[in-house]
């Protein structure tokens, strides 16, 4: 009931003062809500009419006549004649400031009539949102706005310079145009983009958003990593620090006239190839003759056939003679940052760049004008001769292979023999791991370092890119770092399955193996495992004796009070049964790992074991002591015997 008063109560007080807005613009329409209502200024008839409907749908729709002309009093009818200009920046502060020291501003207090304010853009009573489409200042509408004046044609394109006449006409076919006009792409750049809605500046002013100085960061709030490739082109931080040296955005994309860029129209391959076509062309570099001859037809058939020259080779002029003097090595990470960067950062580039001539550059992997792409079957990079490239260097025998430590020399030889070896290059199998599934294509890092495939700590998130399922199982795992807190090591897959000999898990190596892998943590534990029946039998050689992962599991490990551990009581059945068929709850009841060793765990079978131990040596002592007395008897007996039998005798 509370509620329904208290409802009513502001429906009412908003109606009411709704109804008073409504009545206080009321009064002023109606005078002027009439279409003959006018006034002479200068010896012009100046029409004051006012539609309220429209004044109803703009954006001052809740603000009344007095909100604006706040000189009028509605009670006091009529009006002065001569009323206060309106001040917009009663509400719009900053845009009005913006506007003041603006180029249309200054024009206005020169007194050139042509000059816009504020009415002349946004109207005067029928202003509507800038999200409407109906707007003037709608993005869609923008060009056609700023075209009633900058158009060619008009008077104010007569004030200005020849090359600026056809503003509107270059900006509809320019890329921007196109976008704007023939896709409908609101999210293009329209004038304002670029010279804002309100403080427009000659370029010439430090503040402007079109001075030199300014262009990149106008640009990039569209262009977002332009500045990154064009940083990479010239190669330095003149953008920041000296961006009157370098080109700016204008210098290549005329402001009005923006186009998609062909740089082969400048620097076409055939510039390249009248000098680079000839086998004999060399240069010496270091003391040596390095070759510049490119074989076109090859070049054409790789993986950058449809870039030029120009694109890799960017630092060329027609300034130079050759245009490409000194111009330098290519810079890959213009298209492949992301490739460049992790190579920066790995192995081969930091030995590269601290001057190791034995450490691979793109080139090495990709070779320079043949660069197949990896899913080529002749390329390099492709997957099944990714263990031939790498070995180049890694192989046994070579400087690379020397150089690294002993365990590491037969990585190759081991790769072959290798599950995944065997799989890539005796079975085909292309989804197979090679190397650069596990070190990575270009971040090739040691496993100290934290940020490497083959740290330990993230060796089961790189296995895991193949072995999903698995991963799945050992991250719930005993053996899982999320689920055990300790400071120990714990194992992770290299521990286990080795790096590069990874074996078949059926095979009789890996089985008999894997008790000296648990043994290396779990010693106690293996120790008692060689007591028992399984354990004397697997040391013999018997491989199909069960080892720790056919009862524990393999990577699925719990503790045996989990429910979904091999071992709970729910599944410890089924497990024996994997082996011994008639397996029940009575089966099941075996101490595995039993020792008599451990009288805290066990206390029945130690007391047991020394109570038996005991009796039997104490049975023997007793019995031995006894018949070693018994022998100087038997033997006197023996003689007495063989004297009485020769004197009958």
């Amino acid at each position: 009931m509370k509620k329904s008063v208290i409802s009513s109560f502001f429906v009412l007080f908003f109606a009411g003062c709704l109804f008073a807005q409504s009545k206080s613009d009321q009064v002023c329409l109606e005078c002027h809500g009439d279409r003959t209502f006018t006034t002479t200024r200068d010896g012009k008839v100046v029409s004051l009419f006012v539609n309220g409907k429209s004044f109803a749908g703009s954006v001052h729709e809740e603000i009344s006549c007095t909100g604006c002309h706040a000189d009028v009093n509605p009670d006091e009818l009529p009006h002065p004649e001569k009323l206060s200009k309106v001040d917009c920046a009663s509400c719009h502060e900053k845009p009005v400031q913006h506007y003041d020291r603006s180029l249309h501003a200054q024009a206005l207090k020169a007194g050139k009539v042509l000059a816009p304010t504020c009415v002349t853009c946004h109207t005067k009573h029928e202003i509507l949102s800038s999200k409407n489409p109906k707007s003037r200042t709608f993005v869609m509408n923008i060009p056609s706005l700023c075209g009633q004046c900058h158009k060619e044609g008009t008077q104010v394109s007569k004030l200005v310079n020849p090359e600026e006449r056809k503003v509107l006409s270059d900006y509809s076919e320019s890329i921007h145009g196109e976008g704007l006009f023939k896709r409908g792409l609101i999210v293009t750049a329209v004038c304002t983009s670029c010279h804002t809605s309100h403080d427009i500046l000659p370029h010439t002013n430090p503040a402007s958003t079109i001075n030199r100085n300014n262009i990149a960061t106008t640009c990039t709030q569209c262009h977002r990593e332009i500045e990154k490739v064009h940083l990479k082109v010239i190669r330095g931080a003149l953008w920041e620090k000296q961006p009157n040296k370098i080109p700016v955005c204008i210098d290549c994309h005329a402001p009005h006239k923006v186009r998609r860029v062909f740089y082969d129209d400048s620097f076409p391959d055939e510039m390249c190839m009248k000098c680079h076509s000839d086998k004999e062309l060399h240069k010496v570099v270091n003391g040596k003759s390095v070759s510049l001859y490119v074989n076109y037809d090859e070049f054409k058939t790789s993986a950058h056939t449809v870039n030029q020259c120009i694109k890799c080779h960017t630092n060329i002029s027609k300034s130079k003679s050759p245009v490409c003097l000194n111009s330098g090595k290519v810079d890959c990470s213009i298209c492949h940052t992301t490739q460049v960067d992790d190579y920066n950062i790995s192995i081969h580039g930091t030995k590269h760049y601290a001057g190791d001539t034995r450490a691979p550059y793109c080139t090495d992997c990709h070779s320079k004008h043949n660069m197949q792409a990896k899913k080529n079957t002749d390329s390099p990079t492709f997957s099944r001769n990714v263990p031939e490239l790498c070995g180049k260097c890694h192989r046994e025998g070579k400087n690379i292979a020397i150089a690294i430590d002993e365990s590491n020399r037969g990585i190759v030889t081991s790769y072959r023999e290798s599950i995944h070896g065997k799989g890539l290059l005796q079975s085909g199998l292309l989804v197979t791991a090679t190397c650069v599934n596990c070190h990575s294509s270009h971040r090739e890092l040691p496993p100290s370092d934290p940020r490497s495939t083959i740290n330990p700590k993230n060796i089961a998130t790189t296995c895991a890119q193949c072995h999903l399922g698995v991963y799945e199982q050992f991250q719930n795992s005993v053996h899982s770092p999320t689920v055990t807190k300790t400071d120990k090591k714990l194992p992770v897959c290299n521990d286990c399955h080795f790096s590069h000999e990874i074996n078949r898990v059926d095979l009789k190596d890996f089985r008999q193996s894997i008790i000296t892998q648990c043994g290396r943590c779990h010693e106690d534990v293996s120790s008692t495992y060689f007591q028992t029946f399984h354990g004397k039998v697997s040391k013999l050689g018997e491989a199909g004796a069960a080892k720790c992962f056919d009862c524990h599991g393999s990577h699925n490990i719990l503790p045996p009070e989990n429910p979904k551990s091999t071992l709970s009581r729910q599944n410890i059945v089924q497990t024996c049964k994997k082996c011994h068929e008639n397996s029940n709850r009575m089966f099941v009841g075996y101490l595995t790992h039993a020792t008599h060793h451990n009288r805290d765990k066990y206390p029945y079978l130690f007391y047991t074991f020394w109570f038996m131990t005991i009796l039997l040596v104490g049975t023997f002592t007793f019995f031995g002591i006894h018949t070693l007395l018994w022998l100087p008897r038997a033997y006197k007996d023996k003689k007495a015997k063989q004297l009485k039998n020769k004197r009958e005798d």
